[in-house]
């Protein structure tokens, strides 16, 4: 009875947030981050557990082979779920669909070969098998593309391990027990849905709080982010400098300021769209060809700044001769394909500086080397300092 009334609180769990993540979805305009995946997850589980309720576990019968297939088919939805919070886009009717068919067919095969007990233990197989492999998924995350979530993906890699290691002892009992070990009055069936029931009460909130986690990610990184280049702004270039500066093993800086000569002319002959298209273009180059670790930005209109951390002023002169050919040699397709644009960029270095705060001053003094290196014909890298200093 106890195990009865644990089982039907799970059903209310999965359904009632089953709902929540619908309407979470329809107020996600666009990129839903798979929250409307994780509620047919939810709703998955929620009717097999009902069916389950209705039928009870070990009766053999059309409701019996739904119930486990929808056992199955929800944790791979969940984990269709988390591929698309993590922009990863896949299908996903069409591989539930696909699982359902061959697994019911298994099924019956199963049932008809060896009986009910190999059909109950090979769905605890088979789930113990698909959730350690969602632990292993998981932990590599919090590697390579979770690396920002280390800590949330520790304990959904704990959680999702306990039922895991719930699945294999449930099929153990089964293989050594039969059908016996499905028994609801049975001390593992209270345990194993007692955690269920935690798992349901408390991985929804946590994949609530990653939304918003994303979501003022997302916020944070447009405001610090131009709009169009998706460079650095100035606020998020001094927000980094001042994380680089923060280091005690950090190294001095070399500012270069990069301005499109004659942008304005290329606006006038070819249109707006032509020159945002240069902009990009440039904003391409510049990523392309400073340094890993370099900083680039869009200080606005057609000038650009890169920051060259831990160099010297050899290394930052390089750099700047090394963007100033790359943008002349490269060629920027028009709006209609029908000629291609090219363009130079004049660019102003500072001296070195050690401070974030320093900026303005030293953004004035490859400023006013940009415009002697525009009065000296353009198309070149001009210092803002003596060259022995």
């Amino acid at each position: 009875m106890t195990t009865t009334v644990i089982l039907g609180m799970l059903c209310v769990h999965l359904i009632c947030f089953c709902v929540m993540f619908l309407l979470i979805s329809t107020r996600l305009n666009g990129k839903k981050m798979g929250m409307e995946v994780l509620a047919l997850g939810n709703l998955l589980l929620g009717l097999a557990y009902i069916l389950q309720l209705l039928g009870g576990p070990s009766s053999w019968g059309f409701m019996s082979v739904v119930n486990h297939t929808l056992t199955l088919s929800a944790p791979v939805a969940y984990v269709l779920g988390a591929m698309r919070f993590f922009d990863r886009t896949t299908p996903v009717l069409r591989p539930l669909l696909v699982l359902a068919l061959i697994y019911s067919v298994v099924q019956v095969l199963v049932q008809l070969l060896l009986g009910d007990a190999a059909r109950h233990a090979l769905l605890a197989a088979l789930c113990a098998l698909l959730f350690l492999g969602m632990t292993a998924a998981v932990l590599y995350g919090r590697r390579s593309f979770a690396k920002d979530l280390s800590v949330e993906m520790i304990i959904f890699a704990v959680l999702i391990g306990g039922i895991c290691i719930l699945n294999a002892a449930k099929f153990v009992l089964i293989v050594d027990g039969g059908m016996a070990a499905l028994d609801m009055s049975s001390s593992f069936q209270k345990v194993f849905y007692i955690y269920m029931s935690f798992l349901a009460t408390v991985l929804p909130p946590c994949a609530v709080w990653l939304v918003l986690r994303r979501l003022t990610d997302e916020l944070r990184s447009l405001a610090a982010h131009d709009p169009l280049t998706r460079l650095l702004n100035r606020r998020g270039l001094l927000d980094a400098m001042e994380a680089h500066f923060r280091s005690r093993t950090a190294g001095p800086a070399y500012l270069l300021i990069v301005d499109i000569d004659h942008f304005k002319r290329i606006n006038d002959t070819h249109g707006h769209n032509v020159g945002d298209l240069v902009l990009c273009h440039v904003a391409e180059v510049l990523k392309a060809t400073a340094r890993q670790g370099d900083l680039v930005c869009r200080l606005g209109g057609e000038e650009f700044v890169i920051i060259a951390l831990d160099t010297d002023s050899v290394g930052a002169v390089q750099l700047a001769e090394r963007t100033r050919t790359a943008i002349e040699y490269s060629e920027v397709p028009s709006t209609d394909n029908s000629q291609l644009i090219r363009c130079t960029a004049t660019i102003g270095v500072s001296d070195q500086f050690t401070s974030a705060q320093a900026f303005d001053k030293f953004l004035q003094q490859a400023d006013a080397a940009l415009y002697r290196g525009k009065a000296a014909g353009r198309n070149r890298v001009e210092l803002g300092y003596a060259q022995g200093g």
